[in-house]
């Protein structure tokens, strides 16, 4: 087992191209070529995280923040960053972070909460667009299921919950080869009119180089002609936060209860009670206090999330509660997450779960 092999999938379910501007999500520290010996799941890299990594024989580290938010000057003795970067270096470690990437992922953490607290149906709260392009192909009649087929094993035509997603008119192309072409068809320095079908098909963007190598080696024309569009559509199941509906109405302290046995949340800040029942919730692992608006514009009853400040309280507006599960508290089920998914692929891999607590914050 690679490096490289488990970076593609962890990419495949929350690709790098989904992280926020500001984030330093992918590989961090490492080559992608070694060997895995075993594989350590963690929150965030802490000197302690890192001995346990060490004891443990584990020689790479999957966690969810980034070690390096920024670009490092300089390496030195006594740094927090600079110790563990040292550290991985010397005794062979790599470094993974997937982290606003898999928050923008439906089925990443925030889903995983609201289905520990009961919710089985949601979706994203805030969707992102920019993410897609689309593909316009035009193809000899005989050539386009193999050219289309082709595209969607590559990854195209795919939209919510269908794929296999394709627009296809029929026209007439025209072109005249030089004395330097090979034509497929049609005669150098003739004018020969084709008949052709036009093939549009989406595609998330990070996926283009792929998609355009596919078309060039599945399509039968030396020069093949194609536009790609970038769209400004908005994606439902790529964006940040989650928002879904209980089964069942319950009360809010009854909920609120809930949240901190089901979460092991030993403190939740809220607003003050509506003394209303709480059906939709909203929740934003981490910090969250930029989705509020969003939360209210979903209608949710309670909205969930990490490092609300005193002023972040106010916009309940009583239209619906606020409260603060804590940013480690809510992320500390990456863990979980980390390892279902990876040994479901890999199970007969060695992973393991860090036991290390890395909350810098405590209570009394």
């Amino acid at each position: 087992m690679k490096v490289q092999d488990i970076c593609h999938y962890l990419e495949k379910i929350a690709p790098l191209s989904y992280q926020e501007s500001y984030d330093n999500a992918g590989l961090l520290v490492g080559d992608p070529d070694s060997d895995v010996q075993q594989l350590l799941v963690c929150l965030d890299v802490t000197p302690a995280v890192m001995e346990e990594a060490i004891q443990k024989k584990c020689n790479l580290i999957i966690a969810h923040h980034p070690l390096i938010f920024k670009g490092l000057t300089r390496l030195i003795s006594g740094d927090f960053i600079s110790g563990m970067v040292s550290a991985a270096i010397k005794h062979d470690i790599s470094i993974y972070a997937i982290h606003t990437n898999l928050d923008n992922t439906l089925e990443g953490i925030n889903g995983l909460l609201l289905r520990k607290l009961g919710i089985s149906s949601y979706k994203v709260l805030a969707p992102k667009k920019n993410l897609f392009s689309k593909l316009a192909v035009f193809c000899p009649v005989a050539h386009a299921e193999t050219v289309r087929n082709a595209l969607f094993h590559a990854g195209a035509g795919h939209i919510g919950n269908y794929d296999n997603c394709s627009f296809n008119v029929a026209g007439k192309g025209s072109f005249r080869a030089s004395d330097q072409a090979t034509p497929f068809i049609g005669e150098k320095n003739l004018l020969h009119f084709e008949e052709e079908i036009k093939i549009e098909v989406i595609f998330p963007d990070h996926l283009q180089a792929q998609i355009v190598s596919t078309l060039r080696q599945n399509h039968p024309y030396e020069e093949v002609a194609f536009d790609i569009y970038p769209l400004k559509n908005y994606f439902e199941k790529i964006g940040a936060g989650a928002v879904g509906d209980l089964p069942e109405e319950v009360q809010e302290t009854e909920f609120l209860d809930r949240i901190k046995q089901t979460l092991e949340i030993p403190v939740i800040r809220h607003s003050e009670f509506r003394k209303l029942p709480v059906k939709r919730v909203a929740i934003c692992s981490g910090a969250g206090s930029f989705l509020i608006h969003d939360a209210h514009f979903a209608l949710a009853d309670i909205f969930l999330c990490g490092d609300l400040k005193y002023h972040d309280f106010f916009l309940a507006s009583n239209r619906m509660m606020l409260a603060d599960i804590g940013h480690y508290e809510s992320e500390q089920w990456v863990k979980e997450w980390l390892y279902a998914v990876l040994i479901e692929k890999f199970p007969n891999f060695a992973i393991l779960i860090s036991e290390i607590n890395t909350n810098p914050v405590n209570y009394l």
